[in-house]
């Protein structure tokens, strides 16, 4: 078995991690793990991987698990070649001393499981995050590229795990059975397997295996996210000795869902509409045919119909904020005329349909700017690399950018961006971001650039070494900060090149209302993760300080950086802000 494996692994060497390194990063597995699963234990620990070094999640085969050499193998060969940003990222694995270790990217709140009943978790983040898991299962459904389908087998909210922004990600496809590339329906005969009570009964009774299946254990677990509660029930030994399936679905054949909606006066209710858009589509997925069960890209509109419902509830009470009712009060009638030219054009029946649609951003200027508005009433506005850089330079459409020229590959180079912008909140000081994304997925939210750049009428270059991962997937470096005194202005930014020895795709130039920061608020305040947040490079950065900072914890060093301090070769002030943000300032 041993010579088997090390064959079938050759050809994801690149993928290979020593176990020296891993017994390291895990004090020899001494280190008390985060979770544990059908596969093993699960650990957290800094190695370095296909993707650079950082902290990472360690999976260890068991000695007394259930799996084995097959879902080894099978969890290594899906998740080398199927991405999405809704599907856990497998960084690489290690396969020596009798030992089988798969390590991935770290999603640090968990699974989802730990959260069903939490009070902290409101409605629009139950609503994202089952919005996530739907967008990770359908691609794995339907690909659109020449892989085959993947049935994951084993939908639940424990194989749904958090990151640090409650982005969901599927995980777990050991038990995953991969189906016919081009084919509306596949079939596929099998022993039943997976989890008591999220498993389709005509899988369980029939022993045919379809995608449907898993829209079946995914309907389950939307019920349990609004009930707040596992669907099933443990014994004392931790036989399940209940399922509450049968009775969801019965309160809701009675229109009883109040009898088992999660309920907590701290959060925001479900609005009516969208509870009735979720309630519906989950009930669905539980149909007993399969044929009446809806494809997964079906439940991904649904639950994004749900979402917006509830983020127009917000919306209208935005209006009950002072500050923001007065600066909307203002300028309602310039939205309403500068969106008149709108691509595509706005369809809004109320001004708080059209509040809901600025928060989301419009593209203006002939589709050239995203115009989107801020909770406090502040204007954003991102100008396309396409119009900074103008019409000699050649541009590529792809899927995620906003914007209809599409996106510029940038290699080095130097190249001169002109930005105008047209729609900035005067006396608002701005950061001003370089929008981008790597050619390879990263696996982290920070990673090192050191992009060089030089502003109109300076005379030495900048350097903004680090990059942020956004919730919207794109990465951003902070060029510089300003105060802007009028909607018009006009910047001329030469970008120099970067660190990377690949090229990166430019989305555009930002310009955000800058986030005031509390600096007497403590760090037990702020964020109970805060030593994630800190770059793994932190220390080089500061012993590069213009007053030679000095710290003898991480927890001092990082109270510093919140704090700011210069860098001594570029005259930029680094800083943490809240949300663990590195960003800069001149």
């Amino acid at each position: 078995m041993e010579a088997y494996l090390q064959k079938f692994l050759q050809k994801f060497q690149h993928l290979k991690i020593g176990l020296e390194d891993i017994k390291k990063a895990t004090n020899n597995f001494k280190d008390k793990d985060i979770g544990v699963g059908g596969f093993g234990y699960v650990y957290k620990g800094e190695v370095s991987h296909s993707e650079g070094r950082g902290v990472v999640a360690i999976k260890r085969l068991g000695s007394t698990s259930r799996q084995g050499a097959p879902e080894f193998l099978k969890e290594i060969t899906m998740l080398s070649d199927y991405k999405h940003d809704n599907v856990i990222s497998l960084l690489g694995f290690c396969c020596e001393g009798g030992e089988m270790i798969l390590v991935y990217e770290l999603a640090s709140r968990g699974s989802l499981d730990r959260y069903l009943n939490s009070p902290d978790l409101t409605w629009r983040q139950r609503l994202k995050i089952c919005l996530d898991a739907a967008k990770g299962l359908s691609y794995l459904h339907d690909p659109r590229t020449t892989h085959r389908r993947l049935i994951h087998c084993d939908v639940k909210s424990g194989n749904i795990l958090l990151d640090e922004q409650w982005n969901a990600k599927v995980s777990d496809l050991g038990l995953s059975i991969m189906g016919s590339a081009n084919e509306q329906h596949s079939v596929i005969v099998t022993p039943a397997a997976g989890t008591g009570g999220y498993i389709d009964p005509l899988y369980w009774m029939t022993h045919t295996l379809t995608k449907e299946s898993d829209v079946y254990s995914f309907g389950v677990v939307l019920l349990e996210i609004f009930c707040g509660t596992l669907c099933n029930r443990r014994d004392s030994k931790g036989h399940i000795e209940n399922v509450l399936v049968p009775k969801w679905k019965e309160c809701y054949d009675q229109k009883r869902l109040n009898d088992i909606i999660f309920n907590n006066s701290t959060i925001q209710p479900l609005e009516p509409s969208a509870l009735e858009t979720f309630s519906n589509i989950a009930y669905r997925c539980l149909k007993e045919s399969r044929e009446d069960r809806p494809e997964m890209a079906e439940v991904v509109k649904e639950l994004e119909t749900a979402l917006e419902s509830q983020e127009l509830l917000e919306s209208l009470e935005l209006l009950e904020n002072q500050e923001f009712k007065c600066a909307w009060n203002k300028q309602c009638s310039y939205y309403k005329e500068i969106t008149k030219s709108a691509e595509p054009p706005l369809n809004y029946r109320s001004e708080v349909e059209l509040m809901k649609l600025l928060f989301k951003g419009v593209l203006l200027n002939g589709g050239k700017t995203l115009f989107s508005l801020d909770k406090k009433g502040k204007h954003s506005e991102m100008i396309s690399i396409g119009e900074c850089l103008g019409s000699e330079y050649k541009f590529f459409s792809t899927d995620d950018s906003r914007f209809g020229v599409g996106s510029y590959f940038y290699g080095g180079v130097s190249v001169n961006t002109h930005v105008k912008t047209q729609f900035l909140s005067p006396g608002i000081t701005y950061t001003v971001d370089f929008v981008f994304k790597f050619r390879y997925p990263k696996e982290t939210t920070c990673e090192p650039i050191f992009l060089k750049y030089k502003l109109q009428g300076e005379k030495e270059s900048s350097v903004s070494h680090l990059a942020y991962k956004r919730e919207d997937g794109w990465w951003m470096c902070e060029l510089y900060q300003f105060t802007s005194n009028q909607r018009d202005n006009d910047i001329e930014i030469q970008f120099e090149g970067f660190n990377d020895s690949t090229y990166i795709q430019a989305e555009g130039i930002e310009f955000r209302p800058l986030e005031k920061m509390d600096e007497t608020k403590p760090i037990s305040d702020l964020d109970a993760n805060w030593e994630e947040k800190m770059p793994t490079d932190y220390e080089d950065i500061m012993k590069r300080s213009e007053n030679s900072v000095q710290w003898t914890t991480k927890e001092e060093a990082y109270s510093i950086i919140r704090k700011g301090f210069f860098i001594s070769d570029d005259k930029t002030k680094r800083r943490i802000a809240d949300q663990g943000t590195f960003i800069s300032s001149h």
